[in-house]
């Protein structure tokens, strides 16, 4: 069994990089929530959220970056984007976990991303995400590090695109729903009143996630996987543990 120094590499900048994304929630908390973060949020001032929001995105970028740098083909810089993003958040609660005891349990309600609209589930749901790209990534590495290649076509890329999109939507229904009945759509995504908008927003206290629309997301994921490892067997034969560029 062959050990991918690179994967190595993305693991631990990936769970370095969830210590300072922990970290940075840490001070924000203790600014804003010193009794405990909880729905509904606080009022924050305009220019915090704004910066909140472009902290997540240039954590996506930075995240992205990884993956550009680290693999070779297109196939393998995705995977190694998914596997750094999955590690980070999974390491980022284990942090939060280890510094603030927080969340609770699994089932504590937590805000996902800013980015379009906001996302809200349970924590194990992100963390369900992780585990299932932590899998996807390593069937993509295991078959390219195996021969070099990988059959990945437009049905594949349609299953996690729509898979994606199913789950996106998932964390963000409840949400959308509370905010359209007091604004439009063009008007939620921050064409009109944004003070009135986030005055009405921190009134959102989740209360339903739609666990059916993620399950379904998930097993189009696991679909993907199922196909890839039925298209790419793994021949019997001798292994060797041995460390690989």
């Amino acid at each position: 069994m062959k050990i991918n120094k690179i994967v190595i590499l993305v693991i631990v900048f990936s769970i370095a990089f969830a210590f300072i994304e922990s970290s940075v929630v840490v001070y924000i908390r203790e600014l804003y929530y010193p009794e405990g973060f909880d729905f509904p949020l606080k009022p924050m001032a305009f220019h915090i959220i704004v910066t909140e929001i472009f902290r997540e995105l240039s954590t996506i970028i930075i995240l992205i970056s990884i993956g550009v740098l680290t693999g070779k083909s297109n196939i393998e810089k995705f995977a190694y984007f998914i596997l750094s993003f999955a590690i980070w958040d999974i390491f980022y609660y284990v942090f939060l976990k280890i510094l603030i005891d927080w969340p609770e349990s699994l089932l504590t309600w937590d805000i996902l991303f800013f980015i379009p609209l906001t996302w809200v589930g349970p924590v194990i749901a992100p963390v369900i995400n992780s585990i299932t790209m932590i899998i996807l990534a390593s069937c993509i590495i295991f078959y390219v590090q195996k021969s070099g290649k990988i059959k990945f076509d437009f049905l594949l890329w349609s299953l996690l695109v729509i898979g994606s999109l199913i789950t996106i939507y998932g964390y963000t229904e409840e949400y959308t729903f509370f905010m359209l009945q007091e604004f439009n759509l063009i008007e939620l995504f921050g064409f009109g009143d944004v003070q009135a908008l986030i005055k009405y927003a921190i009134n959102f206290i989740p209360e339903y996630f739609n666990w059916y629309i993620f399950s379904f997301g998930e097993l189009l994921f696991f679909t993907a996987i199922f196909i890839i490892i039925k298209r790419n067997p793994c021949h019997q034969g001798s292994k060797t543990l041995s460390f690989t560029k």
